[in-house]
């Protein structure tokens, strides 16, 4: 199946002005406000506009199935095999294969920007069409650039966006950090009306300033983490690199059952960075 790329450029609410702005979001029965920061240099551009392996200046792999399936009891094997991850007509493809390979009985793609791209605050976006079945768990998230020196979860991670593919309407922001991982993220679901995230592109992106990291679904803030919201220390203030992955299986979404079909695709129209002009 060949995958078109929309090149409408899509908005975003309120990048157009390099400022802070407070606003008020009404909830069922109480007001919350959050900080709304607006970053407009773009500062890294990712569109796939060539076909085949994606830019190496940008993205690397992680290959194999990792301690204990990554930490998670993942079922795949990643590669940077075509079969798993390619670019084609303008689109990054990261593909889940049931197939069996190095002791694995599924294969699929983690790409990283580690010591590629690293940046400390700013606008993270990508859009993304998800996959969809039991067992299926894409993301697109961030790690703390000391991570060698200082192992998860001390190095922080943000979840920009994941998702179980068993229920295609809903996904979840989150932090990790000492004293608030794996199950104890501090996290937030968004669940998308009268429609699913499988059937077409949505952007997915965080807003991330000194002491709060905001949640993106299209032009919807839906959530605002600060320090205060968080049972341990801050540890948003350094750089972070840039994570895409499809896993198959694990303790977060179950493994995939009789109805699971594959394989399954992540389909990535572009990933874009921006800070402030003062930075």
């Amino acid at each position: 199946m060949k995958y078109f790329k929309n090149k409408t450029i899509q908005s975003v609410v309120l990048k157009c002005f390099a400022v802070i702005l407070v606003v008020t979001i009404s909830g069922c029965s109480t007001d919350e406000t959050q900080t709304v920061a607006n970053f407009t240099n773009l500062v890294l551009d990712e569109n796939f506009d060539t076909d085949g392996a994606p830019n190496s200046e940008v993205w690397g792999f992680d290959i194999g199935n990792g301690i204990d399936g990554w930490g998670n009891q993942e079922l795949q094997y990643y590669t940077n095999r075509s079969e798993n991850v390619t670019i084609q007509n303008g689109v990054l493809l990261i593909t889940a294969q049931q197939e069996s390979f190095e002791g694995s009985e599924y294969t699929s793609a983690r790409l990283l920007t580690k010591d590629k791209f690293e940046q400390r605050y700013g606008r993270f976006e990508a859009r993304i069409r998800l996959p969809f079945g039991q067992g299926i768990w894409p993301a697109f998230w961030m790690l703390g650039a000391d991570i060698d020196e200082n192992p998860w979860p001390g190095a922080g991670e943000i979840d920009i966006m994941e998702y179980r593919g068993q229920n295609p309407t809903v996904l979840i922001g989150s932090v990790h950090g000492p004293g608030y991982s794996g199950g104890e993220a501090i996290s937030k679901e968004y669940t998308l009306e009268n429609d699913r995230f499988d059937t077409g592109f949505h952007i997915f992106g965080i807003e991330w300033g000194p002491e709060f990291v905001n949640f993106y679904v299209d032009d919807v803030l839906y959530n605002q983490i600060t320090p205060e919201d968080l049972t341990g220390p801050w540890v948003f203030d350094k750089p972070f690199y840039i994570l895409m992955n499809l896993a198959v299986g694990g303790t977060f979404v179950g493994s995939p059952n009789a109805e699971t079909e594959f394989p399954q695709t992540m389909l990535v129209d572009y990933v874009r960075v921006y800070k402030n002009n003062t930075d």
